[in-house]
């Protein structure tokens, strides 16, 4: 077969499922693995799909920015579970990070009631959450991110430069199992980079809605992260992929 024709069979496939394997296009089109990634290859770069572990998904745009308001509305019982599934994993005298979002905002809802750590966050929201509790808790200084509640800019980098914490809790924009952990804009990504050297350990906190998904600007890759607490929606597949490379709660 002609490589436009096996491209062009390849494209119909994904189209029409959503994604493909290489080793099923392999024995559908009787040619190597190594020929169909020769293929994907030359079609991601077209444009046309992205490239994943073991196969190709059709091409979804980059992620912007979530205004509170939205986020707050979207995967609200998932965005529970993980906090509870997190939640032991933050010991009495730590001092912890959490980053803004509304995963992190539903796990601080739950230290609210604790009086035996120090929370570090970047976020007016999950600041205002623990106004009335016992905990003692640093906010980042900065410019406010309006609609979002985000401090962000040259008051927050240098605050984040000059601390060091047990633990920080990533929230997540966009994850892809190539691309790795990204964020809307290089501000957002340098914030949590910053948060990720200040602390001894990092776990992503993250609804599987964020999986296949990339955004403008790198965060990190997985082997930067001590592990990932997801909810039960993900697929079987896709714990299969991740479990190879993180530890998975």
């Amino acid at each position: 077969m002609h490589p436009t024709n096996r491209r062009d069979f390849i494209m119909k496939a994904v189209q029409e499922e959503g994604k493909v394997d290489i080793n099923e296009l392999s024995d559908e089109l009787n040619v190597s693995a190594m020929t169909i990634r020769r293929d994907l290859v030359q079609l991601e770069e077209d444009g046309k799909l992205i490239r994943t572990h073991g196969g190709a998904v059709l091409p979804k745009p980059l992620i912007t920015e979530t205004p509170f308001s939205t986020k707050q509305s979207r995967q609200t019982e998932q965005k529970k579970l993980i906090a509870k599934k997190t939640l032991p994993l933050i010991k009495a005298g730590q001092t912890i990070i959490l980053d803004s979002g509304t995963t992190t905002l539903e796990l601080a809802r739950l230290l609210a009631s604790r009086d035996d750590i120090t929370v570090i966050t970047n976020d007016i929201k999950i600041a205002a959450e623990l106004i009335d509790s016992q905990l003692k808790v640093l906010v980042a200084g900065g410019e406010l991110q309006n609609n979002v509640g985000a401090l962000y800019g040259p008051q927050t980098h240098q605050f984040l430069k000059n601390i060091h914490v047990d633990t920080f809790f990533l929230g997540a924009h966009a994850i892809d199992m190539e691309a790795g952990i990204t964020s809307p804009t290089f501000e957002k990504s340098l914030i949590k980079q910053l948060m990720i050297e200040a602390a001894e350990t990092t776990w992503l906190v993250a609804d599987s809605s964020k999986f296949e998904q990339k955004a403008f600007s790198k965060v990190c890759d997985f082997d930067q992260l001590s592990g990932f607490v997801t909810d039960e929606d993900i697929s079987d597949d896709r714990n299969e992929q991740l479990s190879s490379r993180i530890k998975i709660i």
